[in-house]
């Protein structure tokens, strides 16, 4: 007899070059044994070279796709990427709140606040920050900022294990019920290591640095492994560990594809499943 698997739904925009956004959100939900549902936010022209242009998807377009989805067919978790507005990101708020989907909902929600490029500048203006901190924070389950979206979110640059526990408290601020500093851009460390925290439980994760340019995608990896995971009922703290070592191995098999930064890889999970 067929088993429906669990459902994730991602909340996101597409990489036309297919190493980020929904693309990797959702070889990433299937690697991880769970289906995807979608909920297109904006479609993007880039490569591996950067981002060229996005064109927005109307909002009422957005809205629709999360409640036909989770009317329909249910959502077990779903994660947010890409926003782009503060228009996206109120109306998004206002929806998960009608599905019942939220930290106070019995559906997890995992908030990347793609906030920041590769190269650390800012990709939203700051009335879509401040949506971001008012309207997904107190809504979400976790958090899982990168530093540089640490810092345009809270202004704290994080450089060692004493900023990153100052600026997790003052994301726990903004009223999310976890969050995971991820240390990865931190790059003077000889370990990779992310910090969880609910404000009592502070928990360490610690990983090698992997010597490797391909990162493309690692953060829209990450979230959705741990949206995986949470769909399929583990806890916030079981959830980023497996996620953690789900994203250590992509970060591994990660190859090089274009002229640019090339994509991290869940294709090793083909080989090895579960």
């Amino acid at each position: 007899m067929t088993v429906t698997p669990r459902t994730a739904l991602t909340i996101a925009g597409s990489d036309s070059g297919g190493g980020a956004g929904v693309q990797a959100d959702l070889r990433t939900f299937f690697a991880n044994g769970v289906h995807g549902l979608v909920a297109l936010t904006a479609v993007t022209v880039q490569n591996s070279l950067g981002v060229q242009g996005f064109s927005e998807i109307p909002v009422d377009v957005v809205t629709a796709q999360i409640k036909a989805v989770a009317e329909d067919m249910g959502v077990d978790a779903a994660k947010t990427g890409m926003l782009a507005t503060a228009e996206i990101i109120q109306s998004v708020a206002k929806t998960l709140d009608e599905v019942h989907i939220g930290r106070t909902t019995d559906t997890p929600f995992v908030v990347d606040p793609v906030a920041a490029s590769m190269t650390g500048h800012a990709l939203l203006r700051e009335e879509a920050l401040e949506a971001i901190r008012t309207e997904l924070f107190p809504r979400a389950t976790l958090i899982t900022p990168n530093l540089d979206e640490v810092r345009l979110l809270t202004g704290v640059s994080v450089t060692d294990a004493a900023s990153q526990r100052t600026a997790a408290e003052a994301l726990l601020e903004f009223g999310s019920q976890w969050v995971l500093v991820k240390g990865g851009h931190l790059c003077d460390t000889a370990d990779c290591v992310d910090l969880l925290t609910d404000g009592s439980a502070i928990i360490e994760l610690s990983g090698p640095r992997i010597d490797t340019e391909n990162t493309h995608g690692g953060g829209d990896t990450m979230a959705s492994a741990i949206t995986s995971s949470l769909a399929k009922g583990a806890d916030v703290p079981t959830a980023v560990a497996e996620a953690k070592r789900f994203i250590e191995r992509c970060v591994m098999e990660a190859y090089p594809l274009g002229a640019g930064v090339g994509p991290v890889s869940p294709f090793w999970r083909l080989a090895n499943p579960r």
